[in-house]
């Protein structure tokens, strides 16, 4: 990688950062790309091209992660769906049938006893929802610097 390229990831990671910490604040896209330094739309290529998935949807499926551990606890849809940031229960529950693969009320019904017995550390890595089909991670950057550095 060039020198260039790699301080884009460094500015990228900012971004990522920055919705990893603040999802359940009011972000979009051109808060984002100024925390990154870019345009909106430049901002939004070059994420989608390192991560493999738009900003947005990262934020969404942070957001949805976030749920799933408020609705293991036993907070209300409703509830889990305010305290992520998103503000309308609609939009939030079809996401989060795409993202998790049932519906939010089906999710909270469930027994979550394993999830329970795992340190925090693993059941966030083991419960992390994706969206991107396995084949579809080689078409970031980051998944293929990780897979020339390991051969």
């Amino acid at each position: 990688m060039t020198p260039q390229e790699l301080e884009n990831l460094a500015l990228l990671r900012r971004a990522r950062d920055l919705i990893d910490r603040d999802y359940a604040k009011p972000l979009d896209v051109p808060t984002m790309a100024a925390k990154a330094l870019m345009s909106p739309a430049h901002f939004s290529r070059q994420f989608r091209a390192a991560y493999g998935e738009t900003p947005y949807n990262h934020l969404m499926t942070r957001r949805i992660e976030r749920a799933m551990a408020l609705l293991r606890g036993g907070a209300s849809v409703t509830d889990a769906c305010m305290a992520v940031g998103c503000t309308s229960l609609g939009s939030f529950s079809s996401r989060f049938a795409e993202i998790v693969g049932m519906t939010a009320s089906e999710y909270r019904r469930q027994e979550h006893y394993a999830v329970e017995a795992m340190p925090a550390c693993v059941a966030k890595t083991q419960t992390r929802p994706s969206r991107r089909p396995a084949d579809a991670a080689a078409s970031s950057r980051i998944e293929e610097v990780r897979a020339n550095t390991a051969a």
